[in-house]
């Protein structure tokens, strides 16, 4: 049975562009589909907008981040092949158009997959049409403005797939989590968060957000390879011991996130993450499906270039 907050799959697009306004869990392909592996496999989790109204958060704990929607792992990696070179493909014709862009932001726990997601899933993209932004801790040029105006300066720009690894949720996840602000401030956050994507849409840009879910064993088997390899020392931080700690204050806040920040304009999608292979899969699938929505076109040349002959 599907969790009370998750609808069920549609065949079509939502509006603008967006899967999520009709897609929760992912069960079968959008139409029309060019190159494909297997159907869409079940397991794309997609919080229903205007959850919040209803009173209720949305349950983190009634998603299963083992999932694998049935595929084994050589037939998802050959099929995360094929949504490649979709996305490859897609990206060319919306860098030609300049008309619109695609803003995919990521967020998750610490070693929630972040970096190898993005790795994996925009190999082969053309890096002049993709911006990739990791959010730290804010500079003191950054902390001296309001908190969206880091985030707002990278957002993609016509033709431009831009990524968020971390994002503007930030200031309702950690800065929650650490008391870093009053809590009035940061529960006014949601709000405005919803109001600048609805600008960023209304001005030509569309936005696929991404939760990695990962369990709290798989976290604390990765943290535990981190620390036993030395080739992986460079990504332990000691301060990720600390934050575990904090777990499900963590779980409270992503749920309150997911819950009052997935919209109809930009809908939040959580993606089990403790499968790699599965997760890059669907990530993938998504990204390639939403733009194959947004149907970019090659623009129009001027003039009669086919008749044209290069003198000698």
């Amino acid at each position: 049975m599907p969790h009370k907050h998750i609808k069920r799959a549609s065949s079509k697009s939502g509006a603008g562009g967006e899967p999520g306004g009709t897609v929760a869990e992912e069960g079968g392909s959008r139409k029309p589909r060019t190159a494909s592996g297997p159907d869409a496999a079940p397991g794309l989790v997609t919080v229903a907008p205007g959850q919040a109204s209803g009173g209720s958060a949305f349950d983190l704990s009634a998603v299963d981040a083992d999932a694998d929607g049935g595929l084994d792992k050589a037939a998802a990696k050959e099929a995360l092949i094929v949504e490649r070179a979709r996305i490859v493909s897609l990206q060319e014709r919306l860098y030609a158009e300049r008309a619109r862009s695609l803003l995919v932001v990521f967020q998750a726990i610490d070693t929630g997959g972040k970096d190898g997601t993005i790795r994996a899933v925009f190999e082969g993209v053309n890096p002049q049409g993709c911006r990739v932004w990791p959010f730290k801790v804010p500079s003191a040029e950054e902390a001296a403005h309001d908190f969206l105006w880091r985030y707002h300066a990278r957002t993609p720009g016509r033709g431009i797939i831009g990524v968020f690894n971390r994002s503007h949720y930030e200031d309702v996840l950690v800065v929650r989590v650490k008391g870093l602000v009053p809590e009035p401030v940061w529960r006014a956050r949601y709000g405005q968060i919803n109001d600048f994507e609805r600008m960023l849409v209304a001005e030509g840009t569309t936005i696929l957000k991404f939760f990695l879910h990962i369990s709290k064993d798989e976290q604390k088997e990765r943290l535990e390879a981190r620390i036993a390899t030395p080739e992986k020392h460079w990504k332990f931080d000691p301060a990720d011991l600390v934050e575990r700690k904090s777990w499900d204050a963590y779980q409270a806040a992503f749920s309150d996130a997911l819950t009052r920040c997935s919209t109809p304009h930009a809908p939040w999608h959580v993606v089990p993450a403790n499968r790699k292979w599965f997760r890059n899969l669907l990530v993938a699938r998504t990204i390639a499906d939403t733009l194959e929505a947004m149907d970019p076109r090659f623009p129009q040349a001027n003039g009669d270039i086919a008749g044209m002959r290069v003198p000698d």
